[in-house]
């Protein structure tokens, strides 16, 4: 019994410290602005890949030419020519001429990963050293690119944010935003605070003279996910990955029930291969083992009937809280989707050990292809960590 007191307890005090640590993280940044900063705004490459006509796709790429950046170009790439997202993003370049923009067509087969064989014409045609690249289904804010460039220091090599997931328009979208936003986004910027930051392909940073000393951008397709392949090539040379505080809106629409498992399930069988010792603790999160223990001791005796339900109200006004303090969804539909995802999570843990296939944009592959092997050209990490020293230090003068 005592056991399962302090597995109870221990959980319900992992999730208010996060909670309360998220929001103490989330007052100073919003509070500690800095004064008398030299100005940094080298000229920028905003990197985009397509893929078919997500959910507000058009919305979505019109905010890319809309950065308030003084000096930046936009780059597109789609790899199949009759794609019909060709068509929205020729519009929306035409609709605004003041921003040099170029849609690229066609694929490099370099990798498993079909996002890399899309976006390497884009990185290779790519005329400034700052390269952001961003899914087609994130809105970018106008300060996209000083947020993310305020997060880099001499001791980076990548900055990224993870997705958002906003204006849910079903249940399957609610359950998709309280998975991404008040559970997975929460973890991964405490991770980045203690100083574990890991990548997330929706939006990230590079310099492409920290890649080339890396071994090139190329190397992001040694794995079948680049965020996990980025985050291994980071943590080599020595340097961090970074996240910025505030992360980006993906606006979800509507989502199936079963895509939502699909999706979720494909990045769990990803993080079991990439980062297994990091993956092996997920089996303890979320409410539903917490909250089954509390109702075995309630239902033999050991503590009062009502605990359940004053446990389980604590647990998710504490994340109700975190949403409703970030500005993420959290009307009173987020509560079902909060149970309707802790439920699923000892099955996603579980289901993530059996089985290594998935199918990503219509593309069958599985978490065994591209694993990581020995790089084909290394540079020394002491070299890569004075390049990233440089690059801050140009930034005073």
């Amino acid at each position: 019994m005592s056991l399962s007191i302090l597995f109870a307890t221990t959980a319900l005090a992992v999730q208010t410290v996060s909670v309360g640590l998220l929001l103490a993280l989330r007052h100073r940044h919003g509070t500690n602005v800095e004064t008398g900063r030299p100005a940094f705004r080298p000229p920028v490459t905003v990197l985009r890949p397509l893929c078919g006509l997500e959910n507000n796709l058009e919305r979505c790429l019109t905010t890319t030419f809309e950065l308030d950046w003084p000096d930046y170009e936009v780059i597109l790439c789609i790899a199949d020519p009759d794609d019909p997202a060709a068509a929205v993003a020729r519009r929306i370049m035409t609709e605004h001429p003041s921003i040099p923009a170029q849609l690229l067509v066609g694929e490099d087969r370099l990798s498993v990963n079909p996002k890399m064989n899309n976006v390497i014409k884009g990185w290779r045609s790519a005329r400034h050293d700052w390269i952001v690249m961003v899914d087609s289904n994130v809105l970018m804010p106008p300060d996209l690119i000083t947020r993310m460039l305020d997060r880099w220091d001499d001791e980076t090599g990548l900055v990224c944010a993870p997705p958002i997931g906003t204006e849910p328009a079903n249940l399957g979208a609610y359950v998709e935003s309280a998975w991404l936003n008040s559970f997975q986004a929460r973890f991964q910027l405490l991770a980045d605070e203690a100083g574990f930051g890991f990548a997330q392909g929706k939006a990230m940073l590079f310099n492409r003279n920290l890649m080339a000393d890396m071994g090139g951008f190329e190397r992001l397709g040694e794995q079948v996910a680049e965020d996990a392949a980025a985050t291994r090539l980071v943590r080599g040379a020595g340097l961090n990955v970074h996240l910025v505080p505030q992360p980006f809106a993906q606006p979800l629409g509507k989502r199936s029930l079963a895509a939502v498992w699909k999706r979720q399930l494909r990045w769990a069988r990803l993080r079991r291969v990439s980062f297994p010792l990091c993956f092996l603790p997920e089996i303890l999160v979320g409410a539903a083992l917490p909250a089954i223990t509390v109702a075995a001791l309630a239902a033999t005796g050991h503590i009062h009937p009502a605990a359940p339900m004053a446990y389980l109200g604590l647990w998710y006004a504490a994340e109700m809280l975190l949403a409703r303090a970030y500005g993420w969804p959290s009307g009173w539909r987020m509560l079902p989707a909060m149970v309707m995802r802790d439920l699923a999570l000892p099955a996603l843990f579980i289901s993530a050990w059996f089985g290594n296939g998935f199918v990503w944009r219509g593309n069958a592959m599985t978490v065994a292809d591209g694993e990581p092997r020995p790089a084909r050209l290394r540079r020394a990490v002491a070299r890569t960590r004075d390049k990233a020293r440089a690059l801050v230090a140009a930034r005073s003068h």
